[in-house]
């Protein structure tokens, strides 16, 4: 008899105060998700290093910000240099310097205190459909010119230079790359780029974006601004 593969998808709750964690495992948990919960960054890494590489490996970690034993964004930076996790913070709601830099170091949401349930669920359940969609897509590199593109393993490269990409910076390539000869218009990018959950996105941010994907590649005559419309990637 074959053995039944694991179906389940797992998610690591990192959250010291224990009223709030259980109830976070209580409102998550189904037949299709387990969730485990930790108060501290130390036993975080030893729980994911205990489970990578298997089939209970982590698909999403829900990380507070503020733990007894570190501060959270410092660990995000950690664990997204080591594992491949989708990480959505939960930050107080006055911590706006929290959410802007948890973003750039990689996280994928985030959530500020106090939430409710049916938000907490929409987000997690769109980040684990990510790592789903994720999982069954192929691994191929694209491969353009000079450049080298994994966006299975987030991994970037112009030349032999490996180019470090925020989580913004990565979805904007992928669209260009995937539509690359053609223009894609600016409000179908601001779909694509910031549809999960933010509330407000100033108009500047996809041209600031733009700016600093150009300048990791070096690519300011790749990624041609078409006046009134959008942007293209022009390298075949």
């Amino acid at each position: 008899m074959e053995k039944e593969t694991n179906t389940k998808q797992h998610i690591l709750i990192v959250e010291d105060d224990t009223t709030l964690a259980g109830g976070l495992c209580r409102a998550l948990q189904n037949g299709d998700i387990e969730t485990i919960s930790c108060g501290t960054l130390q036993e975080a890494e030893t729980i994911l290093s205990r489970r990578q590489g298997t089939e209970d490996k982590f698909a999403l970690m829900v990380l507070d910000v503020n733990l007894p034993d570190g501060n959270g964004l410092d660990f995000l930076l950690k664990i997204k240099n080591k594992y491949d996790i989708n990480v959505i913070l939960l930050t107080a709601n006055d911590m706006e310097t929290d959410i802007v830099a948890g973003l750039e170091l990689g996280a994928d949401d985030y959530i500020t205190k106090p939430f409710s349930l049916a938000v907490l669920r929409a987000r997690v359940a769109l980040q684990l459909r990510r790592v789903k969609e994720k999982m069954q897509s192929p691994a191929a590199e694209i491969i353009i010119g000079e450049y080298r593109f994994d966006f299975m393993h987030m991994k970037f490269y112009h030349g032999t230079e490996q180019v470090e990409l925020s989580k913004t910076e990565q979805r904007l390539l992928h669209i260009l790359v995937e539509n690359r000869g053609l223009t894609v218009p600016r409000e179908r990018l601001f779909e694509y780029i910031w549809s999960e959950g933010e509330e407000f996105v100033e108009e500047n941010a996809l041209s600031v974006t733009v700016k600093r994907l150009r300048d990791k590649l070096d690519a300011q005559e790749i990624i041609k601004t078409v006046y009134g419309i959008g942007y293209s990637w022009v390298m075949q």
